[in-house]
């Protein structure tokens, strides 16, 4: 009888293992088996064969469905509006996702999200030797943001430990190159500009796929033993640039007068020139006109020239000035001053009668003879008899 064969001794080769005539085992009794173990976690129990399998089945299928839709939600994922997804298959780079929600499959492809907007900083700080030998602590921060995701992802180890380093780097050696009262005080712009500089040139050359926004000089100090010899020093400086400031101030504001000054009195003087040109070749005018007049008759012209030029000398004046003949004293009447008096206020009547009797005496007792010029108002009275 065959080992297979009903009623056999050798019918479950995995229960006689010492038997002489061993074979390969029966793949059908094994998969009978595990469907049975199948049928038993759905509760077939002791059922038919044909119910067992049934239950067995839809237990799997349900099974396989949940692992499934487990499989197919644990696979989404959101990037979000500043980020930019970098997808790895199978640990190589595969392609860049947009921000937004995404789907990848579990266990293939890894993202990794990397920030492009978001300007970051990283401070760095230290005693650090000038190069004229003084220690200073120095504090500065650098503002970076990323360009490109692959980059900084993939370009060196650690983009933000090498980023640190090359900062503290280009800090040491721009200090290490200045003087310490030029860290300190005036050369800080300098220094803070050269620091930038040798950042970028340091960084290019790792292309870590980031740029460098900014960089802040926050602190420069020198050692605690020697700071307030080093504050009172910074404080003159201080004091030096504002007295200096005050003075170019002051500069600006007075130049423009002073400049104003100058044109107004340049342009007063072109006018007195252009004025005294004009009155001077009007007199010469007048000088020709006159001297064919004058060669005609030159006693009458005298004479009326000299009556003009009275005429002209007392018109502004309301003075009198009498002389008496043979005397050679003269009488000074200060009729100008009355008759403003008169215009103005009343004057009393009693001081009124006494001027005018002081005035009428003048008159009858000094008698104006030929030679008595008399101006009154704004012409010649008398002349020359």
């Amino acid at each position: 009888m065959a080992w297979n064969e009903p009623g056999g001794n050798n019918n479950d080769p995995w229960k006689n293992k010492g038997g002489r005539d061993q074979g390969p085992p029966d793949l059908d009794e094994v998969f009978k088996n595990l469907m049975g173990k199948f049928s038993k976690f759905g509760g077939g129990g002791k059922g038919g064969s044909t119910g067992g399998k049934g239950l067995g089945g839809i237990g799997l299928a349900v099974i396989l469905g949940i692992l499934v839709v487990v499989y197919v939600f644990s696979g989404f994922y959101t990037i979000r509006e500043a980020e930019r997804g970098v997808v790895l298959r199978f640990g190589e780079f595969n392609k860049f996702v947009e921000p937004g929600l995404q789907w990848k499959p579990t266990f293939v492809d890894r993202v990794i999200p990397v920030d492009v907007q978001t300007v970051r900083s990283m401070p760095s700080s230290g005693s650090m030797l000038t190069e004229d030998e003084n220690v200073v602590r120095v504090e500065m921060e650098v503002q970076y943001k990323i360009l490109e995701p692959y980059k900084y992802t993939f370009a060196v180890t650690s983009p933000e430990e090498s980023l640190s380093q090359a900062f503290d780097s280009a800090i040491r050696y721009v200090v290490g190159h200045s003087k310490m009262d030029s860290v300190l005080t005036a050369g800080r712009e300098g220094a803070r500009q050269s620091v930038r500089d040798e950042l970028i040139g340091i960084i290019e050359s790792y292309d870590m796929g980031i740029t460098v926004v900014d960089l802040n000089f926050k602190d420069a100090r020198p050692p605690e033993e020697v700071k307030e010899a080093f504050d009172d020093a910074i404080a003159a400086q201080e004091d030096e640039q504002r007295f200096i400031n005050e003075a170019e101030a002051y500069s600006r504001e007075i130049e423009p007068r002073a400049r104003g000054q100058v044109n107004r009195m340049a342009q007063e003087a072109q006018a007195y020139k252009e004025r005294v040109t004009l009155e001077a070749q009007g007199e010469i005018a007048r000088f020709e006109e006159l001297l064919p007049q004058y060669k005609a008759a030159p006693e009458v012209t005298r004479s009326r020239i000299y009556l003009e030029t009275l005429e002209e000398v007392y018109s502004n004046t309301s003075k009198i000035l009498v002389d008496t003949e043979g005397t050679g004293n003269m009488m000074y009447l200060p009729l100008d001053k009355i008759l403003e008096r008169q215009s103005g206020p009343s004057i009393p009547a009693n001081i009124r009668s006494t001027l005018e009797g002081l005035q009428n005496q003048d008159d009858s007792s000094q008698p104006v003879s030929s030679n008595t010029r008399t101006t009154r108002g704004n012409g010649l009275r008398s002349g020359r008899n």
